[in-house]
């Protein structure tokens, strides 16, 4: 392959811009390999974040071509001959530097979570769960928490909504917890109030930049709306609950 320019961002939060470099390419190459060999090469303080190089941790998560997507699953011979390959850092997030953003407000948000509560075994000391409901919850174990999705979520991205908006990595985790057939916390009120789910308007982008191709707006975020729905606002439910007196009780 041959040589290739790059746009990188350079700067931190204070100031910065894009610059452009010309990079030697060989065949297989992936991005990642790219920005190493221009790491080893001409821009040695080049700050960029990543680990597994294998598409499990990710840490490389970036803006490749105004797209959010990771470093090492983005292979060159998806770009055009004589492309420039634009790299920005995730734009939802406080720049550090370069490519590498401040994405601590994701784990902020996680330990808001409460963690899941089992209910008792049965009397022989097991647990049983049909295999459907387990099936169910199985995808969103698989998510590596790039944050692409948070990134891309323009409630996140271009609203002040940070304090009372989860955003999608966080509603499939809740989804997990929420579908699990041995939980015994009530999460749907907490999900409304606090995760702001109905911020959310299933524009499926979140599902769209998820390198582990998790269903988020169909089997994640909209079941969740229809709980949230059934319990606060189906009429027939209030008018039980109005005439029973029994409240619904938060999440503990």
């Amino acid at each position: 392959m041959p040589a290739v320019t790059l746009r990188v961002f350079r700067g931190d939060a204070a100031a910065g811009g894009f610059r452009d470099y010309r990079v030697e390419t060989e065949p297989g190459m992936v991005v990642l390999d790219v920005v190493h060999r221009l790491q080893a090469t001409q821009v040695t303080d080049l700050a960029v974040r990543w680990n597994c190089k294998a598409g499990k941790c990710g840490s490389c998560s970036a803006e490749i071509n105004g797209v959010p997507r990771l470093l090492c699953m983005t292979r060159m011979n998806l770009f055009a001959d004589g492309e420039t390959i634009t790299l920005a850092p995730l734009r939802a997030f406080p720049l550090i530097r370069d490519l590498v953003t401040d994405v601590s407000y994701n784990y902020e948000k996680a330990k808001q979570i409460a963690p899941l509560r089992l209910k008792p075994p049965e009397a022989d000391g097991s647990y049983r769960m049909m295999q459907e409901d387990i099936d169910r919850i199985q995808e969103f174990h698989k998510c590596i928490e790039c944050f692409l999705c948070q990134d891309v979520c323009h409630v996140i991205r271009d609203h002040d909504t940070k304090p009372v908006f989860a955003g999608p990595r966080f509603f499939i985790k809740l989804a997990s917890l929420e579908m699990h057939p041995l939980d015994t916390r009530d999460r749907i009120d907490a999900i409304r109030r606090e995760a702001g789910l109905g911020l959310c308007n299933i524009t499926k982008c979140c599902t769209e930049v998820c390198p582990e191709h998790i269903h988020i707006t169909d089997n994640g975020i909209i079941p969740l709306k229809e709980r949230m729905v059934d319990e606060f606002f189906d009429p027939v439910v209030w008018l039980v609950r109005k005439l029973r007196g029994t409240p619904k009780a938060p999440a503990s």
